[in-house]
């Protein structure tokens, strides 16, 4: 990926960020032969994928709907990604025998408060 401009992040080791002038950028998360890649600028995507395609065989997929069992929506005009992994809760809880059991809710405590993380 550093062929292609890309840093790895510190966070995880399969996330790779490429920054453009502007302040733009593309995020390429790899899982196993899986590849999402996700930016703003759907012409400087389509450039990449072109680019890796001619060092990684490749199929393209378009649009992601799905990846590592998150179901995602996309709403362009409102600006607005959505990831859920309901899907994966309904199969753990099948798993474990849980699935016919009845949702409680809980509530936080009302002495918790939220608070701004210091960067201190």
């Amino acid at each position: 990926m550093a062929k292609h401009d890309f840093k790895k992040t510190l966070t995880d080791y399969y996330v790779f960020l490429k920054k453009y002038d502007g302040g733009d950028f593309i995020i390429l998360l790899l899982y196993v032969d899986d590849m999402l890649i996700v930016g703003y600028d759907p012409k400087k995507i389509y450039s990449i994928k072109k680019v890796l395609s001619k060092s990684f065989a490749m199929r393209d997929l378009e649009l992601a709907k799905e990846i590592l069992g998150m179901k995602i929506t996309l709403d362009r005009s409102k600006k607005l990604l959505w990831l859920s992994q309901e899907r994966c809760v309904e199969k753990l809880s099948e798993r474990f025998n849980m699935h016919k059991t009845k949702p409680v809710s809980t509530r936080l405590a009302g002495h918790f408060k939220y608070k701004a993380k210091s960067n201190k």
